[in-house]
């Protein structure tokens, strides 16, 4: 018997809105029933190298995460078994020891830059949102974030936008737009926020009835 767990991927460029979308729909839903998965989550640990050394990464480039780990775990969760996933810390790039449990419930959020630029990824997606924003509201919104909760200067995060986030944004993440269902530009309009419950509680009646 197939699970009855509906899988939602919500992607877009940095600063987008995606962790606020998440946790809006998430705040709607039974709080029992639903997980939010970030595919941030999953950088590969970088505790092998030099501090010098994880600073010459491009974390913006698919490469720099372990997607086939995320896929593993969101099949173990469509099967109906929880999974542990990795607790990454963005101020060293490496994993911590302390992995975070995830049980399957009826929904699953998850949420990313690259998540519909990979095909295995998107196959195993319920419903697919794209976050559609300006890249300067973007850039300030993670200007702001980034000097805030991960200790980065400003300098630092210019030089990170125009040497690698946009240009992986152009090559990856705009493309991957084409794939969504869903195009919204304001992650924090209520009445979009709604329509998507809606449409999830919708998905996740036609799950149930298919098995």
């Amino acid at each position: 018997m197939k699970s009855k767990l509906v899988t939602i991927g919500i992607a877009g460029g940095t600063g987008s809105g995606k962790t606020v979308l998440a946790r809006a729909i998430a705040s709607r839903l039974d709080p029992q029933d639903v997980a939010i998965i970030q595919h941030d989550s999953y950088y590969r640990d970088r505790s092998d190298l030099s501090p010098s050394e994880r600073k010459k990464i491009n974390y913006d480039h698919p490469d720099a995460l372990e997607t086939n780990l995320l896929i593993q775990h969101i099949k173990d969760l469509i099967a109906g078994n929880a999974v542990t996933i990795p607790n990454y810390d963005f101020s060293t790039h490496c994993r911590s020891d302390k992995w975070i449990q995830v049980n399957p419930g009826r929904a699953i959020i998850l949420e990313g830059l690259l998540i519909l630029a990979n095909a295995e990824l998107r196959e195993l997606l319920d419903l697919k949102i794209f976050i559609d924003v300006s890249s300067d509201i973007r850039f300030i919104r993670r200007l702001q974030r980034d000097t805030i909760e991960r200790n980065r200067t400003s300098g630092s995060l210019i030089k990170q936008y125009l040497s690698t986030v946009r240009p992986m944004h152009v090559k990856y993440v705009e493309p991957s737009k084409q794939y969504a269902d869903i195009f919204i530009s304001d992650a924090q309009n209520n009445m979009t926020i709604e329509a998507i419950v809606s449409l999830i509680k919708e998905r996740a009646r036609e799950v149930e009835y298919r098995n």
